[in-house]
């Protein structure tokens, strides 16, 4: 977008407003990540030693590929949140904030003096979310919890399970994830009620219900079959070897039926009369099945994706993670860029789902702050004396991290 356009385009959606980013890991922090992808100006406060998801996967430096990607864009500010100058310092950050956000165990975040009820009680009216694993109320309500033992713990390892029944991870952080989004959904809805009412909103979410929520009709479904076994939602439908990789096909009803059938060549199943319709599929599935595997598995996978997109057929190559970057579809939209981070190096960052220039969704992404980074420049907008700064660094109150950044 050239200049004159961002000078004439509408502010971001979420421009002016400050958010307090006092979460850690990757719930709390996607969250944040997102309001500031939609131009909110995000501070995160580190402890110290930094948030945990600095050190876990891929790191280098006080950054991982973890946590760049999810605190891309913010600045961090370091308090020792354990002495009590450090408490009421994060109460003095609330104090310039629109939205605050922390993902800590109910106790936790009453002990740092920033809870809620804390927060109401000086007097301050922001959009407050809490991030917790079960809740704050119940019998698990202080149990600690990651996402896997999230995926464990609701199911979500059952639903994925393998073709023996074995229970499977999910190969992302999908609770974590699915928590950040659904939190930064309500987290607007709250600042759109904010602008009608005048009034704040506490917006609880936990892990356990967004894994359920996610599950809706998989568990409606469980249900109603009493505990059996799944057996799909059509047939065909599944993941097939070509000659040289996977494919995956389905059709869903009789048309997507007759499309696949005319795609493959195969009339005398559209003749066949167990497979007229989608019930006499499900029950003959294996014979389908069997067939589709005999015969994919005698062409490479471009034969055969090139056959079924001429008769508009549902399916997909079954492609690795690197092939997804060079998909066409992700070239034409630019879904994917590089993230310049320093001390780590070229970092790849897929956008935003939503338009991801200046004008819609806020300036172009920079890079995730080192702990501390930026302390020093938060603490004097907060109106900090240079006395209270030294003071502060002196006693180990806050951190600044040294300026110099590695390559």
């Amino acid at each position: 977008m050239n200049q004159e356009a961002l000078q004439t385009a509408p502010p971001a959606p979420l421009a002016h407003y400050r958010v307090l980013d006092l979460s850690q890991g990757v719930a709390g922090p996607y969250c944040t990540h997102l309001l500031s992808r939609q131009g909110a100006e995000v501070i995160k406060v580190d402890p110290p030693e930094g948030d945990w998801a600095r050190h876990v996967g891929i790191s280098r430096n006080g950054h991982s590929s973890l946590s760049a990607t999810y605190n891309a864009g913010k600045r961090s500010i370091a308090v020792d949140a354990r002495q009590a100058q450090g408490r009421a310092l994060l109460l003095r950050l609330a104090r310039e904030a629109d939205i605050v956000v922390q993902n800590f165990r109910p106790q936790v975040v009453q002990r740092m003096g920033v809870d809620y009820d804390s927060l109401r009680a000086a007097g301050l009216d922001p959009v407050y979310v809490s991030i917790s694993g079960y809740g704050p109320t119940g019998p698990y309500a202080d149990r600690p919890a990651t996402d896997s033992v999230m995926q464990a713990d609701t199911g979500l390892m059952t639903s994925n399970r393998d073709v023996q029944g074995q229970p499977q991870r999910v190969g992302l952080l999908l609770a974590d994830i699915a928590a950040g989004v659904y939190a930064a959904q309500a987290c607007t809805a709250a600042l759109l009620g904010k602008a009608r009412s005048g009034r704040g909103r506490h917006v609880e979410l936990n892990l356990f219900e967004v894994c359920c929520a996610l599950q809706s009709t998989v568990l409606a479904e469980d249900a109603l079959r009493g505990g059996l076994p799944a057996e799909g939602v059509s047939a065909p439908n599944g993941v097939f070897a070509t000659a040289d990789g996977f494919i995956t096909v389905l059709a869903l009803n009789n048309d997507q039926f007759e499309r696949l059938c005319r795609a493959l060549d195969l009339p005398h199943w559209l003749q066949d009369a167990r497979f007229a319709s989608n019930a006499g599929r499900m029950a003959h599935r294996h014979v389908l099945h069997a067939g589709l595997q005999a015969l994919l598995a005698q062409q490479p996978r471009a034969h055969w994706e090139q056959r079924l997109a001429a008769q508009s057929a549902l399916h997909a190559g079954v492609r690795t993670l690197a092939d997804v970057v060079a998909h066409p579809q992700a070239v034409h939209r630019a879904s994917f860029a590089t993230l310049a981070q320093p001390g780590f190096g070229p970092l790849l960052y897929a956008a935003s789902p939503w338009p991801a220039d200046a004008a819609a969704c806020g300036a172009s992404l920079g890079a995730a702050p080192r702990t501390g980074e930026h302390t020093r420049q938060i603490l004097a907008e907060a109106g900090c004396t240079p006395q209270e700064m030294e003071q502060w660094m002196a006693s180990g109150v806050v951190h600044q991290c040294a300026q110099e950044v590695m390559a």
